[in-house]
């Protein structure tokens, strides 16, 4: 199906063991502490220097072989919030968290590249290795570009990579421009007056106000968005009350809304707040509405996009390099990196059947399948962007 065999085998068994290694123990945004020990053990042991503290627990590693182009990949190292159901033999130790996007294994492939590439060096030029805290909800890499990162190391583009379980696996996914959504969050913090369950005429309902809200929100997307634009509008928490008789004085909305273009995005915000004001001059409530861009757009650059499908399609054939997808709704802290240096960011298929469980499951699993894959690309984009003599 594809060609991964430049990937030893002792490499690949080490890449299994770090994958399960830090599916067990799972750290959450800015305390991958365990795991970036782990990731710099390893480089050290391939000889590499290795940097660590930017963004707190981010770890970089250089490999130089000669003079020439210097460029960066990026692997993410950091789980979620959540609880795993799943009962792999090397599952979540610890409550509450666990790797269901798949950082795990990125970290892995990229580890098994800076291995090979280390061994064989067959290239001219520079590569950094950049393995990034916080990609999840905390803008690790935001961070990194903020304390320094293209100043330290510097590079003509930088790459990334996410496994995608909606795509089969041995096949890659990547488009030039927009691939993934704006990420913006959203609170609307809704005061009315509370008051005894049995007699909500003497007080004004916030959980009412908070409901109308909420249906309200959709039609942003339903009925003030064109058909032929794309926009999500997801209210995704509500806290208010305390007992069964009382109205509450207040209750919290929580959400996100997700965006390709920034017209659009900049309208949803608009409406947003029309609605919130509307809706509380309708009830004589309090509604505040506090939005925040977390993250741009990824938007990968034509020249690096190009050297990405050439670097697929000399593993799997260029048949299965989908370059004609639509963007993702999904979001990837990776745009802050390509605000500072042109690169572009692909999708590796990870799917074995249709009802795979998908990225932010509590059943998902990093499909150890494409571990020599993801390993391969990485080597083969280093050899074509720095070509020996």
């Amino acid at each position: 199906m594809y060609r991964d065999a430049e990937i030893a085998e002792d490499t690949c068994a080490r890449m299994l063991n770090w994958r399960h290694d830090i599916h067990a123990n799972p750290e959450i945004a800015f305390e991958e502490h365990r795991t970036a020990n782990v990731v710099a053990n390893a480089l050290m042991l391939m000889g590499l220097p290795v940097h660590r503290g930017l963004a707190r627990t981010g770890v970089v590693a250089t490999l130089k072989n000669g003079d020439g182009p210097s460029i960066a990949l990026r692997a993410d190292m950091d789980a979620l919030n959540m609880q795993e159901l799943g009962t792999p033999a090397h599952a979540s130790k610890c409550a509450g968290k666990m790797h269901a996007c798949g950082h795990d294994g990125h970290t892995a492939m990229l580890l098994g590249a800076a291995e090979h590439l280390s061994r064989h060096k067959p290239f001219k030029g520079t590569v950094h290795f950049i393995f990034q805290p916080a990609e999840e909800t905390e803008g690790g890499g935001r961070v990194m570009v903020d304390e320094g990162l293209f100043e330290q190391f510097p590079v003509d583009a930088v790459y990334g990579m996410h496994n995608y379980p909606q795509l089969p696996r041995g096949l890659f996914m990547i488009r030039h421009g927009t691939m993934t959504a704006n990420f913006d969050n959203f609170e609307i913090w809704v005061t009315g007056k509370g008051c005894h369950g049995a007699l909500p005429e003497t007080g004004i309902d916030s959980v009412v106000v908070a409901a109308q809200l909420v249906s309200a929100l959709q039609t942003i997307v339903s009925r003030r968005t064109s058909a032929t634009d794309s926009a999500v509008v997801s209210v995704t928490q509500i806290h208010g009350g305390d007992t069964w008789n009382v109205i509450p004085e207040n209750v919290l909305l929580r959400g996100t809304v997700r965006t390709f273009d920034s017209d659009i995005q900049d309208r949803t915000r608009a409406a947003m707040q029309q609605i919130c004001d509307g809706v509380a001059a309708t009830h004589g409530a309090k509604v505040e509405l506090d939005y925040r861009r977390v993250c741009p757009a990824v938007t990968n650059t034509p020249t690096q996009t190009d050297a990405a499908v050439s670097a697929a399609a000399a593993l799997v054939g260029l048949e299965r390099v989908h370059t004609d997808c639509s963007p993702v709704m999904g979001s990837e802290d990776f745009a802050f990196m390509l605000q500072k240096r042109p690169g572009a960011y692909i999708l590796i298929g990870a799917q074995e059947r249709p009802d795979d469980a998908n990225l932010h499951n509590p059943y998902y699993d990093f499909n150890d399948a494409i571990l020599p894959l993801g390993a391969a690309y990485w080597v083969e984009l280093v050899k074509q962007q720095l070509l020996a003599d």
